[in-house]
């Protein structure tokens, strides 16, 4: 079968993403234009594995899908409409410990099992179950960043480049051979879901890239280097509290970086607010103090950031202009 460089050949492949749940949602079509079994997967907020089901819906590459999701609902039924309405059923064993997932998997008997946003270590008993192993898509140039949290913790450490690394598992966290990379550098004022957004262009690409170049033997797995490993952790809201003494381009990092979620804080006028995006200033003043209001301006401890869009408690966004109107804010004033 020939087909554009995008061709994943003869394989059967098996996709897992996270779901909040836990659920397993497996699909197949009995009725494949080209023979083909192909699995799909979707991730944590319309992440890398959306845009791979994308391109691969679109070129007949997809009859079946395994699939989870994290914490939003709404993608899960999404995802669970489209996979309908391609008259592909639909199977949802609920843990790996029953050895359900494994018959159904053995079923389909996969070359190659896709992964991404799984935050889970898989049994060696479906590490093993594909001739080709199973690929994970990781949001970090691989050993940098392992663990749950790559693509925010690469804005919250304000770094100039990222990407996406294909890598084979092994029964380590993400310690497995590097496959496939592509990399992006990372805007000055992009946050952590502009990002993901971006990378998940890029890992629907480099996925089927990454199959294709596995079918033809073009790839060579390169061992990581254990002495440059750094790990992240989930991201949660201890991290939210904006303290403004330190300098300005750690501040606007964790504005960009926790957005869109779960949100830098300060308070202003002892009420909690949300800061959803900033930008960097160079006027100085006592750190915490609001040293202008058009537009609003508070110092840090170096230099200092614009605050521009904020979100009052039980209110929606609006720009810190929208805000100043029916709120008193002084120059001078001290928030946090």
């Amino acid at each position: 079968m020939e087909n554009e460089k995008r061709k994943v050949g003869d394989y059967t492949v098996l996709c897992a993403v996270n779901i909040g749940s836990r659920e397993i949602i497996l699909a197949e079509n009995e009725q494949s234009a080209n023979g083909e079994r192909f699995l799909c997967c979707y991730g944590e907020r319309n992440d890398i594995f959306e845009k791979f089901t994308e391109c691969a819906v679109g070129d007949d590459y997809i009859d079946a899908a395994l699939f989870f999701a994290e914490r939003i609902k709404q993608d899960a039924e999404r995802f669970r409409a489209e996979v309908e309405k391609l008259n592909i059923p639909v199977y949802q064993p609920e843990t790996f410990k029953d050895g359900k997932p494994l018959e159904i998997i053995n079923k389909y008997n996969p070359d190659v099992i896709v992964v991404a946003a799984y935050g889970k270590i898989l049994p060696k008993s479906v590490l093993d179950s594909a001739k080709y192993g199973c690929i994970n898509l990781h949001g970090s140039l691989l050993p940098k960043y392992r663990g749950a949290s790559p693509i925010q913790q690469s804005v919250l450490n304000g770094d100039r480049e990222t990407g996406v690394t294909a890598m084979q598992m092994d029964v380590g966290l993400d310690t497995g051979d590097i496959l496939k990379v592509v990399k992006t550098e990372i805007g000055v004022n992009e946050t952590s879901g502009e990002l993901f957004d971006r990378l998940s262009l890029m890992g629907g690409e480099l996925i089927l890239d990454t199959l294709s170049a596995l079918e033809k033997g073009e790839i060579t797995p390169i061992k990581q280097d254990e002495s440059l490993a750094t790990h992240t952790s989930k991201i949660d809201k201890s991290l939210c509290p904006i303290d403004f003494t330190k300098p300005a381009f750690e501040v606007h990092n964790k504005i960009r970086g926790l957005n869109p979620w779960p949100i830098a804080t300060t308070e202003i006028n002892g009420k909690k607010i949300k800061v959803h995006s900033s930008s960097l200033c160079e006027k100085s003043g006592k750190a915490g103090t609001v040293i202008s209001t058009k537009p609003l301006i508070v110092a840090c401890g170096e230099k200092s950031v614009e605050l521009c869009e904020i979100q009052p408690e039980g209110k929606k966004k609006m720009t810190a202009e929208a805000f100043l109107a029916g709120h008193r804010l002084s120059v001078g004033d001290v928030i946090g």
